[in-house]
């Protein structure tokens, strides 16, 4: 005989893991908008199965075993989500061409408002993790296989034993340590903890106004200055990427369309725990309009990071307006994973 699910029951019990259970699967897509509903079959997977659960591990354990297997499921076969330094191959000339993949499953960046609700004090802010959402984490754990990718993520995120890890994907605890050794050697390799210190928060500040005011004057050579002097640029869709803040400044000195102080707009906002910006393009009409989301890594050397994501898609996940009119000054609206 089948039990009826009490929905307010259900709903008091999993609601409040909804925020961190996206992250989970962001963690294992690389895509927000893949994360979502990843979610959304784990709730409906779980409220289908609710009748039978028997309180044998938490709620939180019984919904994370559901959406690590919900990820693996939809995981299989499909290609992994790369950024441009992932194809291993050098970096670019700045004085080339720009090889435009658009059929590629790029990585995405997450807002930090659907991580943390937009809030630093947001009580959710202590279940997840900077480090654990940082763009460069991410997008080492795109290497992995999935079941990896789970492994690690469980073992070294959510502190699970590898008992627990090994009864959830059918595994051996020998296999599972194995798997986890391989994998913490390819996130190693991809991801170094770098001699560079971050900033404090007064630095940081400083940094990223005189950043923005740049770009805004259209100061290359400023902001070659701001950049470390082996800083990596990288832009979705396109393939190249670029090392070092000259061969950044030629990058964009040869393809950005700005040609003068006020051709381009910043608006701030947060990826991965991460500054980042909507950077808008002015139009012949005297508008500006969306053009690409840049977010930044800093370090006492200056910007040691960019990723460019030229979606513009990404812009209405992040609360940013599509097109900024003459004279308004824009904000970014925080959005909700909820």
């Amino acid at each position: 005989m089948t039990v009826a699910v009490d929905d307010d029951v259900f709903a008091s019990l999993v609601e409040p893991l909804r925020r961190e259970l996206t992250v989970h699967c962001y963690r294992m897509a690389g895509s927000i908008h893949d994360a979502e509903d990843l979610v959304q079959e784990t709730y409906l997977r779980a409220w289908r199965g609710f009748h039978s659960f028997e309180n044998r591990s938490s709620v939180r354990t019984w919904m994370y075993r559901i959406a690590t297997n919900v990820c693996l499921t939809a995981l299989d076969g499909r290609a992994r989500r790369p950024m441009p330094t992932g194809f291993g191959q050098p970096s670019s000339d700045p004085y080339g061409a720009l090889d435009s993949r658009p059929e590629v499953t790029w990585l995405e960046p997450v807002p930090d408002s659907v991580v943390w609700g937009g809030s630093a004090d947001d009580p959710a802010a202590e279940v997840v993790d900077k480090e654990s959402v940082r763009l460069a984490f991410i997008a080492a754990l795109q290497h992995l296989t999935p079941p990896q990718r789970a492994i690690l993520i469980l073992r070294d995120v959510l502190a699970w034993q590898a008992s627990e890890v090994a009864e959830l994907l059918n595994m051996s605890t020998a296999a599972v340590n194995s798997s986890l050794q391989r994998a913490r050697a390819q996130v190693h390799k991809l991801d170094p903890e770098g001699p560079d210190e971050p900033l404090d928060d007064e630095h940081a500040k400083e940094l990223l106004a005189d950043y923005v005011t740049a770009f805004e004057n259209y100061d290359v050579e400023r902001i070659v200055e701001l950049l470390a002097e082996d800083a990596v640029w990288e832009m979705p869709p396109y393939l190249g990427w670029y090392e070092g803040s000259t061969a950044i400044g030629h990058l964009i000195e040869t393809h950005c369309p700005a040609e003068r102080p006020g051709d381009q707009i910043m608006v701030r906002t947060s990826a991965n725990g991460q500054p980042a910006f909507g950077l808008y393009m002015k139009q012949p009409d005297g508008t500006h309009q969306a053009f690409q989301l840049q977010v930044l890594t800093l370090t006492d050397k200056g910007v040691a990071h960019v990723g460019c994501f030229f979606d513009t898609a990404l812009f209405a996940q992040f609360g940013l307006p599509e097109i900024i009119d003459p004279g308004k000054t824009p904000t970014a609206k925080p959005t909700s994973s909820a």
